[in-house]
C-alpha cells in the first residue's frame, strides 16, 4: 500500500470511530433520559394515575427530532405559501411548477380547476396538466426529507407540493402548542392543502405519514394512487409499544387511551391503517420498504403491500429508514410508478378529441 494509501486507510478507520462513539454517546443519553421518564412516571402513578396519562400524553404528541429528519434533499428551493387548517393551524406549503416544455403536455388543454405554482386559484396552463403529486412527511420530519422525489416529478410532467405539518418544520403550532401535535392533525393538513392546491394525482408519504395519508382518504379525500414509504399500519399497537416502554400501569394506559381518543375525535381503531384497507374503498399502492429498517419492521410493510387490493411492493436492501427516501432506484421507481396515471389520463383525452 502506498503511503497515501496508508493514510486514507486510517483516515476512514478514525471517521468510523468518531462515528461509533458519537452514537454510543446517544445511546447513553438517550438512556439516561428514559430513566429519568421512568421514574418521574413511577412517582406520579403512585399518586395520580390521571397526572401520569397527562404527562405520557404529552411525550406521545410531542415529535421526535433527529439529524435524519432535518435533512434537506431539495435541489432547488420552489414558491413558499401558506394555508389555514380547520382547527386554525398555519401550514407552510411549498409548490415547483414542471419543467418547461415537458413533452408530454404541451398540447394539452386548460383545466379551470388547477391552482398556480403559488398557491394562487387559477386556469391550470399547460405546464401543470399531467397532475399534482403530493409529498407528506412523518412523525418529526418536514417537507425537504422528502426533496429529493422533486426534480424527478417536475421533470415527468407534473406539479409538486410539500408542505409542513402543524408544529413540523416551518408551519405554525398545533392545537397543543408549539412542538405538539396528533395524528388526525397531520391528515387535516394534507386535506387542507390539497383542498387549495388541486385535486391529488398522486401522495408519496413516509413513516407516520402513510398513516395520516390513508386516514384522510378514510375522511373522503380523493387520490388516484398512493406510495407509501417504510409505512405505520398499527397505530394502537404503537400506543402499546410506548406504554411499555414507560412502564405504565393498567389504570393510567386506559387513561391515556382515553385522552388520545378524545383529542383524535374518534374511537383509536379508526386510525388502524389495516382497518380501513379492510372496510373502506382505497386507491392502488406502491409499498416500498427495506428490510434493514429498525423503526418499522420490514413485514409490516410486506404484510399491507398483501393486504392492500391493487397493492405492490418494492423491498429494498440496507437503506433503512431514512436514506431509501433519496436512493436513486427509489427514486425511479416511484415516479414511474406515479406516472402511469398521468399516460392513462392522456389516453382518455386523446380518445375524448377523437370521437368529439
Amino acid at each position: 500500500m502506498t503511503g497515501s494509501g496508508a493514510q486514507k486507510s486510517t483516515t476512514v478507520r478514525d471517521d468510523r470511530r468518531r462515528a461509533d462513539r458519537r452514537r454510543a454517546a446517544r445511546r447513553r443519553k438517550a438512556a439516561a433520559r428514559l430513566a429519568l421518564v421512568r421514574a418521574r412516571i413511577a412517582v406520579l402513578q403512585a399518586v395520580s394515575p390521571r397526572r401520569a396519562a397527562r404527562f405520557a400524553l404529552d411525550l406521545w404528541c410531542t415529535p421526535p427530532d433527529g439529524a435524519g429528519r432535518r435533512r434537506d434533499d431539495r435541489a432547488a428551493r420552489g414558491t413558499l405559501s401558506t394555508v389555514t387548517t380547520g382547527s386554525g393551524a398555519r401550514v407552510v406549503v411549498e409548490t415547483w411548477a414542471p419543467v418547461a416544455g415537458d413533452a408530454t403536455h404541451r398540447d394539452a388543454p386548460p383545466s379551470p380547476d388547477a391552482r398556480t405554482a403559488d398557491g394562487g386559484a387559477a386556469g391550470r396552463d399547460a405546464r401543470s396538466e399531467a397532475g399534482v403529486v403530493y409529498l407528506a412527511h412523518g412523525w418529526g420530519g418536514w417537507r425537504g426529507q422528502l426533496g429529493a422525489f422533486v426534480e424527478p416529478l417536475r421533470a415527468a410532467g407534473y406539479r409538486v407540493v410539500a408542505f409542513d405539518a402543524p408544529s413540523h418544520g416551518e408551519s405554525g403550532p398545533g392545537r397543543l402548542g408549539p412542538r405538539r401535535s396528533t395524528m388526525p392533525e397531520l391528515a387535516d393538513a394534507l386535506a387542507a392543502v390539497v383542498s387549495e392546491h388541486g385535486a391529488a394525482t398522486a401522495v408519496v408519504a413516509h413513516s407516520l405519514g402513510t398513516a395520516t395519508t390513508v386516514l384522510a382518504v378514510r375522511d373522503g379525500l380523493p387520490v388516484e394512487r398512493l406510495v407509501l414509504v417504510a409505512a405505520i399500519t398499527d397505530v394502537l399497537g404503537e400506543v402499546d409499544g410506548f406504554a411499555d416502554l414507560l412502564r405504565l400501569s393498567q389504570p393510567t394506559r386506559d387513561l391515556l387511551g382515553g385522552m388520545l381518543s378524545d383529542l383524535a375525535g374518534r374511537p383509536l381503531g379508526e386510525l388502524d391503517v389495516r382497518e380501513t384497507v379492510r372496510t373502506y374503498p382505497v386507491p392502488p399502492a406502491l409499498v416500498v420498504h427495506d428490510r434493514a429498517d429498525k423503526e418499522v419492521p420490514y413485514p409490516v410493510g410486506a404484510a399491507l403491500a398483501a393486504a392492500w387490493p391493487e397493492g405492490e411492493l418494492l423491498t429494498t436492501e440496507g437503506l433503512g429508514h431514512h436514506r431509501l427516501l433519496r436512493d436513486p432506484e427509489v427514486v425511479r421507481a416511484v415516479v414511474d410508478y406515479v406516472t402511469p396515471v398521468r399516460e392513462a389520463a392522456s389516453a382518455e383525452r386523446d380518445l375524448a378529441r377523437r370521437t368529439a
